[in-house]
């Protein structure tokens, strides 16, 4: 008895390895817009604060049915206060992040739906806003 539960063990474990790996492959795949773009986030790693000050920025891409980038990504927008090598910086970072996501593992779906079409993908990297150390007096209404 103890025999024929360890076999049924073995062959589950058998059973499930490549059942569960071609599982993971396929909850990877990018079936909608929401997961293409948090696909695009979970690859973002922006530049350190030491060697950028953190600003907005914006880049346009479009991808081929295989999930390669089609054509030259485009920044289309970038923080105002940004000085070059705040540009620059960021610009690199955003081309990393394409590269560690490309090629996207798009379901056929998918595929069909946005190859060609360029979409915008907005990275945000703002510092929180400084907290006050001290009160101002008058910044208080005081009624007498």
């Amino acid at each position: 008895m103890v025999r024929h539960h360890a076999v049924v063990w073995l062959a589950a474990a058998l059973l499930s390895g490549p059942l569960a790996s071609a599982a993971r492959a396929q909850a990877a795949e990018v079936n909608t817009l929401k997961e293409v773009f948090a696909k695009l986030y979970s690859c973002w790693k922006p530049p350190p604060l030491s060697l950028a000050n953190p600003i907005d920025i914006t880049v346009v891409v479009s991808f081929n049915r295989a999930g390669e980038i089609l054509g030259h990504p485009r920044i289309t927008y970038e923080s105002g206060q940004a000085t070059d090598n705040d540009r620059l910086m960021y610009r690199v970072a955003v081309m990393e992040a394409l590269q560690r996501c490309s090629p996207m593992p798009f379901t056929d779906a998918m595929a069909g739906a946005i190859a060609g079409r360029p979409i915008a993908v907005q990275f945000h990297n703002r510092k929180p806003p400084p907290q006050p150390t001290e009160k101002k007096a008058w910044l208080y209404r005081k009624i007498l």
